[in-house]
């Protein structure tokens, strides 16, 4: 097992690891619109904070030598389901023709009031 931490996204709020690698998996914790310099919540609503999220959850993914195109899964936590529309709209551009599997759940509080926070798990493809 090997930890990851991502020098470009934000600092972990907690005692965790951006990332932990086991095997040819890469597990990252939930990622949320913080401003990797500032540390504040970047996006006004939940299409510019989740852009902001997965931004940063590809940050994490190329400090463990791989991006959004190794995803395998990822779990969507939204504190108001009716930005479900919001959300879905910047993860279906950013992610394109890849189409990870995924869980989408309403959640009642999110760190730092966020309005989304996603967590991924990938796969590490060795060439």
């Amino acid at each position: 097992m090997k930890k990851i931490y991502a020098e470009q996204a934000p600092k972990a709020i907690g005692p965790y690891a951006h990332a932990i690698q086991s095997g040819n998996l890469i597990f990252c914790s939930g990622q949320t619109p913080l401003h990797p310099d500032t540390m504040l919540i970047e996006g006004r609503d939940a299409s510019e904070q989740t852009l902001r999220v997965l931004n940063n959850l590809e940050t994490v993914l190329k400090a463990a030598g791989c991006d959004r195109t190794h995803i395998v899964k990822t779990s969507v936590f939204l504190k108001n389901f009716a930005d479900f529309e919001l959300m879905n709209k910047t993860y279906e551009a950013f992610f394109g023709e890849h189409k990870p599997a995924r869980t989408t759940v309403e959640v009642s509080r999110l760190p730092k009031e966020a309005l989304v926070e996603i967590e991924c798990v990938a796969e590490l493809v060795k060439s």
